[in-house]
Formats: structure tokens, C-alpha cells, sequence
């Protein structure tokens, strides 16, 4: 391998993949990159086995090209050292990779490139389609914080997707609140998508992984793939594959209040900053307020030091009065999750069941949480 690239674009790249490098140490392969030089382009993949990140980067100058892997802790720190715009040249020799900046010279050790796992080799694709960037960052944001974590139910760690008639829908639960957000693919398009369906778990590590990448103001086309246990995302300066997680997912309808007789209208941001001032005083372990819905929202908190925090708020709210529990961090992230509106609806059944969370003018997204016992 015999290069030359610029260090800025190098850092860069490797800044990108960093999320699927295996941290664990488990096969000394997953802490390496692989890189493949040919065409003027020089490639780089990470991968854990789970998930897979995949970049290219122009070359200044190919000489010979070649496919090795290196540390790629390693390999960033150096990037990060030299200095910006610096030219990097590369070259390998007896299983070292030989990188020479200016006065600088670096000498690393290399494993062999047929040892490093590849998960894009077992993809095979059965449905494509496309999808507007920032659509898929919005369903991302407005979900992944109601995913489990190391749970036992192994279905619940990530994210549900679910494409059924041109409708793609992102649900997430953690067995306490549930997330639900959903947008209509231009079928102008796609027309086949009408009588496409299709229902897959993405795991957790993947979801992050995109929430990470992708931009929220950015509106190109990315493609996503599905097929064969696994999802691609395809993007201008990226390739996205992860593994899918097998299991059932939870009749999560099932779950949606339907018949809630109790409206509260709220303004989110104010709503969001009442919430958040008291949270400071509550209890720092199960994270409980108490919600005492009539002529005022009255928002109350305390924790075993005795201290006490109280806000009011006005509402609109024409029912009888209702109290509740609530932990105040599922709150925030609600309100969080259904920006940028500006108004919530909030729909009580009663004080032992789910109460559901949504915009005033999109329902599109929509939260559900179980009420705590104060």
C-alpha cells in the first residue's frame, strides 16, 4: 500500500466509523480498521459484528494499491496529533504499516485483512426504498429514548420498525412508557410501496448509531435496505449495516389509551421548564412528581432530605380534579421527543393507567406513560 491523503479528511472519516469499533476487545481483529485503497479512493469499515460503518475518502495520490487493517484507536490519535492539512503517506511493508507526515514517522503493526469479519457479505437485500435524511433522524429522535437498556427481554433493547402501505412507524418501550412516531413515504416515488409490508427489530446499538450520523436539517434521499436479518442505510458520505434483532415485539396498540375522557391542553416549552425546575428537588433515585390536574396544573416534588419544589401552570382542563405520579425524566423527554409543537395534549382514563402524550396539531407521534406510585 503506497498513498498519500490528507490528514483532515482522514480524521474525519475515521471520526465517522468510530461508533462501530468494538470496545470490549473481545477479537483483537474488531479494534481495527480496514482499509482498501484502489481506485483513488481509499475505503475504511469498523465493524463489532453487530454493526457495520463504511467511508470513503479521495486520495491525493494512489501508487500501488492494497487492503490492510490497523488499530484504529491508534491510527485517530495519530490524526489527531498532526497538524491540520498535513500530508499523510503510506506505505507496507513485512505486515507494518509505515505512515510518514513531514518529520513525523509512525510504524504499525497490521493484522491480516482475510481475518476481518465483514457482516455487508452476508446481506442479501429484499426491499428497498427511500427515505428523506432528516425523516429518518426526526422518527429516530422522537423515539429511542423510551428503548430498554440490557433488559432481559432482549426484543425490548431497540427499536420496532414497521412499514406496512407507505407508512414507516418507530416504536420503542421499556415495559414503562412507550414512543410511537410514524411518517408517509412519497408514493410518487415508490408506488409499490402500497403493498409492501414489512415488521423487523433494529437493536439499540444500531439506532444510536444512526441518531449519531445522521442530520436533522438535511433532507437527501438515504436507501435502506432490508433483507436477510439485516437493515442498510445507504447516505452520501456513509454505508450503515446492522444485524436485526429476532423476537417478537409487544402488541404495543394494545397500550393506547382510546377512551380517555380527561383533556389537559399544556404549552410544551413551559410545561418542559416547570418540569425541569422541579426535578431538582426530587427524589434522585426513583425520580418521582406528583401532577395534580384542575383549575391550575400544580407540579410538586421532594425526597428523602425533606426539601420541596412546587410550580403551577396554567392549562386548559374542564375535569373533574385528578392526581398522579410520574417519573419526571419520561416527562422531559416527552416533551423533548414531540418538539417543535407547541401545545401537548394530554389524555388521562384514570389514576392507575396509561396516559397518552401528543401534539395538539400532529399525531404523528404519540407517548404513553404508566403512572408511579408516590
Amino acid at each position: 500500500m503506497n498513498l498519500i491523503v490528507n490528514r483532515d479528511d482522514l480524521l474525519q472519516a475515521l471520526q465517522l466509523v468510530l461508533g462501530a469499533i468494538e470496545r470490549r476487545q473481545t477479537m483483537p481483529i474488531l479494534s481495527h480498521v480496514l482499509l482498501i485503497a484502489e481506485n483513488n479512493k481509499l475505503s475504511i469499515t469498523a465493524t463489532d459484528l453487530e454493526v457495520e460503518l463504511i467511508t470513503e475518502i479521495p486520495l491525493l495520490e494512489l501508487i500501488e494499491p492494497n487492503v490492510v487493517t490497523v488499530n484504529a484507536k491508534k491510527l485517530l490519535d495519530i490524526c489527531r496529533t498532526l497538524p491540520a492539512n498535513a500530508q499523510i503517506e503510506f506505505s507496507f511493508k513485512n505486515n507494518r504499516l509505515i505512515l510518514v507526515s513531514n518529520k513525523s514517522r509512525f510504524n504499525l503493526a497490521t493484522l491480516s485483512a482475510e481475518d476481518f469479519p465483514n457482516i455487508g457479505d452476508q446481506f442479501k437485500k429484499q426491499l428497498e426504498f427511500s427515505v428523506p435524511q432528516s425523516a429518518l433522524k426526526k422518527l429516530i429522535d422522537n423515539t429511542y429514548f423510551a428503548m430498554a437498556q440490557d433488559d432481559v427481554r432482549y426484543y425490548l433493547n431497540g427499536t420496532l420498525y414497521e412499514l406496512n402501505q407507505g407508512v414507516v412507524k418507530f416504536v420503542t418501550t421499556d415495559g414503562h412508557r412507550l414512543a410511537v412516531s410514524s411518517i408517509r413515504l412519497d408514493e410518487n416515488l415508490m408506488p409499490q410501496i402500497k403493498q409492501l409490508k414489512e415488521i423487523v427489530i433494529i437493536p439499540r446499538k444500531g439506532i444510536m448509531e444512526l441518531k449519531r450520523l445522521l442530520l436533522s436539517d438535511d433532507e437527501t434521499p438515504l436507501k435502506v435496505s432490508l433483507g436477510s436479518g439485516h437493515i442498510s442505510v445507504i447516505a452520501p458520505t456513509f454505508r450503515f449495516i446492522s444485524k436485526l434483532v429476532e423476537g417478537k415485539f409487544p402488541e404495543y396498540s394494545q397500550v393506547i389509551p382510546k377512551t380517555g375522557d380527561k383533556i389537559v391542553i399544556i404549552s410544551r416549552d413551559i410545561f418542559k421548564q416547570a418540569l425541569m425546575r422541579v426535578s431538582i428537588l426530587s427524589n434522585e433515585v426513583h425520580r418521582g412528581i406528583r401532577l395534580s390536574f384542575d383549575d391550575l396544573l400544580r407540579i410538586s416534588a421532594n425526597n428523602p432530605e425533606q426539601e420541596e419544589a412546587k410550580e403551577e401552570v396554567v392549562i386548559a382542563y374542564q375535569g373533574e380534579k385528578i392526581e398522579i405520579g410520574f417519573n419526571v425524566n419520561y416527562l422531559i423527554d416527552i416533551c423533548d421527543g414531540l418538539a417543535p409543537a407547541e401545545s401537548i395534549k394530554i389524555t388521562l382514563t384514570g389514576d392507575n393507567k396509561g396516559v397518552l402524550f401528543e401534539s395538539v396539531d400532529d399525531h404523528a407521534t404519540l407517548h404513553v406513560i404508566m403512572p408511579m406510585r408516590l
